[in-house]
């Protein structure tokens, strides 16, 4: 297991889809290991593998005293609504006001390749959105009202950890949710 380091925003990995895992294999342990152990160093909620630039739909995450895995997920939503504070590692010391549904169901596998269910709510649910999100190129930012989007930009654009994205060639990619936001993000 080894700590790696964490992706900011601006990194092009943050933005772009992350491709299926076909190989249930030792490296793939090794990554939900590097997951877990810089998520938790880091600390935070969850961590996804492109956030320490690995493009694979897998993530982490330690809520409530829970720390689990994912592989591969899909999601289904609740319709009910809740706004909360949201951060991401990507994005050290921005936190927003994020619309998300309140339940969510991520279905996937384990390292293993065994099948996972796992229903979350509150907290837990905000997490499994987040994190998958990110495997399919959203960040936080995007489901954001427009804003709160602006403001939050603001922020980014001010941040001393900002300028090392960009100095990576990377530039900030802002993408609409392809999902509904129910009226609440632009």
């Amino acid at each position: 297991m080894a700590i790696q380091p964490i992706r900011y925003f601006g990194d092009p990995v943050l933005t772009t889809p992350a491709s299926e895992v076909v190989d249930f294999d030792k490296e793939l342990r090794k990554l939900v290991a590097d997951l877990t152990e810089t998520m938790q160093n880091a600390p935070g909620a969850g961590l996804a593998a492109p956030q320490i630039g690995v493009s694979l739909r897998v993530f982490v995450w330690d809520v409530d005293d829970e720390i689990g895995h994912l592989v591969n997920p899909t999601l289904d939503l609740g319709e009910e609504m809740q706004d909360g504070e949201e951060g991401c590692l990507s994005f050290p010391g921005v936190y927003y006001e994020t619309p998300r549904a309140l339940r969510a169901v991520a279905r996937g596998f384990t390292m293993h390749g065994e099948p996972v269910v796992v229903e979350g709510t509150e907290f837990l649910a905000r997490a499994l959105q987040h994190e998958t999100d990110h495997l399919n190129g959203i960040l936080f930012v995007d489901r954001m009202d427009s804003d709160s989007r602006k403001m939050a930009m603001k922020e980014i654009r001010e941040s001393d950890w900002f300028g090392e994205a960009t100095a990576l060639g990377g530039s900030p990619v802002i993408k609409l949710s392809p999902h509904s936001t129910r009226g609440l993000g632009n």
